[in-house]
């Protein structure tokens, strides 16, 4: 329960935070992304300010002995660039410069009652189905091949 009410604050702050920074609003993030025509860089600066905070507070929280809400902290274990890794920067880079939006400022669009923010989180949730569809099928083909008859 106690992670649950953590989680739900945390969104809220970040999705107060998106909104003050006007970051749900596309046209926006889509003047950020044109470097080559009027450019602006308040979403660099939004960054800047998230990269600065979160930096400090890992430092600090890395400190402790384990989280407040969990036994231990997860943190990544893979740190290389593969395959995988780069084709879903290259398609999540093409979804935000197309839609100006990514999940976290689309999601919180949701709020603003624009017709832009549904369509966008119901592609969002689609792709992520289709891909966990596809690839469920493929990991489980491979487990069945790899069976001994």
């Amino acid at each position: 329960m106690r992670k649950n009410v953590a989680a739900l604050f945390s969104g809220l702050v970040f999705g107060f935070g998106l909104a003050v920074s006007h970051m749900v609003e596309p046209a926006k993030v889509l003047a950020f992304l044109d470097v080559a025509g009027q450019w602006d860089p308040s979403l660099l600066l939004v960054m800047l300010g998230a990269v600065v905070l979160t930096s400090i507070a890992f430092r600090l929280i890395s400190r402790r002995p384990k989280p407040l809400l969990a036994p231990k902290f997860f943190l990544p274990t893979r740190s290389e660039l593969d395959r995988p890794l780069i084709l879903g920067a290259a398609i999540f880079g093409a979804g935000w410069g197309l839609a100006g939006y990514c999940p976290g400022p689309g999601i919180a669009a949701l709020g603003l009652g624009t017709w832009e923010a549904p369509v966008f989180v119901s592609a969002l949730a689609a792709g992520s189905l289709t891909y966990r569809w596809l690839f469920e099928r493929r990991s489980r083909n491979s487990r069945h091949a790899a069976e001994p008859r």
